[in-house]
């Protein structure tokens, strides 16, 4: 495995994330921001949240396949959230739930999550990109 995720003595413990990843691979994979689209571009779950955080998840899922890797090889990912706010929390670990559930694996890489006011399509809630790395 490249990546080891640790939570260091001294940081908090949160549930849904490690604090630290330490990459052992040789290559880097970027993976661009993922938005609620279906292989045809159409927008999935439109005001629905968890529904969208959920097929962005999944689309991480598929551009990490694509290049030979998994949840299991990502370093740190980012999240963009419209509108954040605190009480979007449940919906937002709901959608990330089922994406886990869907993909056989559970998402603890280190990640930052950004309130933001928009995004490039008005009817996109959530973008989810990560950082991998492969041997």
């Amino acid at each position: 495995m490249t990546i080891t995720l640790v939570n260091p003595a001294g940081l908090p413990e949160i549930d849904v994330y490690r604090q630290v990843s330490i990459a052992t691979g040789s290559k880097l994979v970027f993976i661009a921001g993922q938005v609620a689209w279906d292989a045809e571009g159409v927008t999935v779950g439109e005001g629905d949240l968890a529904a969208q955080v959920e097929r962005c998840y999944l689309n991480v899922g598929t551009a990490l396949a694509e290049v030979g890797a998994s949840f299991h090889d990502v370093a740190k990912l980012t999240v963009y959230v419209v509108d954040w706010a605190p009480d979007k929390m449940p919906l937002f670990l709901e959608g990330v739930a089922r994406a886990a559930a869907k993909l056989g694996v559970t998402p603890v890489a280190p990640g930052t999550l950004l309130g933001v006011t928009a995004l490039s399509v008005p009817e996109h809630l959530v973008e989810v990109e990560a950082t991998a790395i492969i041997d």
